[in-house]
């Protein structure tokens, strides 16, 4: 029989599957079936560029960051302060008693006081005092050292008489309290004494002792001070008396001071150099070291909190006084004064002699108990002169 293609003339109805034929068996129907149930996968989208806002949402973001550090740090500041504040002052905190005064025209006063310290004999004799007297209408600071050997009669705050260091030490002893008590009567007293003898209103004043001067200049790394004259010392008046300063020796030049070397310095009061041996060339040389402190603490903002703390370390149990640490904060820029104002032998003081012997100076012209006018008025004449320019402090 002749076999003959079939195909379906008018009829649908094709009796085999052309398309698997074609395909080698594969059917177009089935995948047509697929194509029509498959669903494509989702067109992935572009990612979209950072818009302004987003940008502004992150520089938010970091700007409340930011802020949240500063007020957390404030608080911690603040919290530090209240309790250094509770540590050296009688200042309830925060307060502050100069801010208005170094802002007004009126000069404000403030008594510095140096004192050994300690359970030996003599403990709170005062080793160093100094009036610092700042003129608000020109921003400057007068130093006034007190040389240590001021006789104090007919003054009626101190009625057994003494050299005017002793009047720290019987402020000390002159009540029974803590030992903070004691230091707010010596201060208090010697702030007292000195505003009869003197005719300066000191309403303030701050004392520390040897301990917390030495670790202060530690606190701030050490001092750099100019010392324009070499000299060697001795801490005995015998070895002096014998030509032995064999203690140690300072360079002329600059030179660097860790606390130790600081007080030494300050202290040193037995020395090869006539010039240096004296109450006069203490004064200076502690100038000089509140000078370089001043300068570790800087211009103030952030970059004096690391060197302010360190010293608030190192003052805790040393320093007392009557000014918040708000004050203190305000007063540290004065530290190194514009000017200085000598109270010198054979200018407004004389060397003398009280009634059993000891070596004390009286103002000049003195006529007995009480008698003050002299140096009074010298240091009314001399505070009233302009600051020339250049003046310093330590020279």
């Amino acid at each position: 029989m002749r076999r003959q293609a079939h195909y379906a003339g008018g009829d649908d109805t094709v009796p085999y599957d052309r398309e698997l034929i074609r395909s080698g068996g594969a059917s177009q129907r089935g995948d047509r079936r697929r194509q029509a149930s498959f669903k494509p996968p989702p067109r992935r989208r572009a990612p979209r560029r950072r818009s302004g806002r987003s940008v502004w949402r992150i520089l938010r973001t970091l700007l409340l960051l930011a802020l949240l550090l500063i007020v957390v740090g404030l608080v911690l500041l603040f919290i530090r302060a209240a309790s250094f504040n509770a540590a050296v002052s009688s200042a309830v905190f925060p307060s502050t008693a100069l801010l208005w005064d170094l802002n007004g025209s009126e000069r404000v006063n403030v008594l510095m006081v140096g004192y050994g310290g300690g359970d030996h004999d003599g403990a709170y004799l005062a080793d160093s005092i100094q009036i610092l007297s700042i003129d608000p209408t020109t921003d400057t600071t007068t130093t006034v050292p007190i040389p240590r050997d001021l006789w104090i009669e007919g003054i009626g705050a101190f009625s057994q008489n003494g050299k005017i260091n002793e009047v720290y030490s019987a402020g000390h002893a002159s009540v029974e309290s803590d030992e903070a008590g004691r230091l707010d009567a010596a201060g208090e007293l010697l702030a007292q004494v000195l505003s009869e003898v003197t005719g300066l209103e000191i309403e303030h004043w701050l004392a520390i002792d040897f301990s917390g001067f030495r670790d202060m200049v530690d606190a701030v790394g050490g001092v750099t001070i100019n010392n324009p004259v070499a000299f060697d010392f001795t801490t005995l008046e015998e070895s002096h008396l014998a030509g032995r300063w064999d203690t140690g020796g300072f360079d002329s030049g600059e030179i660097q001071l860790d606390g130790n070397e600081a007080l030494a310095y300050a202290r040193a009061r037995f020395t090869n150099v006539v010039a240096e041996s004296n109450d006069y060339a203490r004064s200076v040389r502690q100038a000089r070291i509140l000078g370089a402190l001043r300068e570790k603490l800087g211009a103030g903002g952030i970059g004096s909190i690391a060197p302010g703390l360190g010293l608030m370390d190192a003052m805790e149990g040393r320093v007392r006084t009557d000014l918040s640490a708000l004050d203190l904060y305000l007063l540290s820029s004065h530290l190194s004064s514009d000017r200085r104002v000598e109270l010198s032998e054979d200018v407004v003081l004389t060397a003398t002699t009280n009634t059993i012997g000891q070596y004390i100076l009286v103002p000049s012209g003195w006529t007995g108990a009480g008698d003050y006018g002299g140096l009074q008025g010298y240091l009314a004449t001399e505070l009233a002169a302009p600051v020339e320019a250049g003046a310093a402090d330590a020279p």
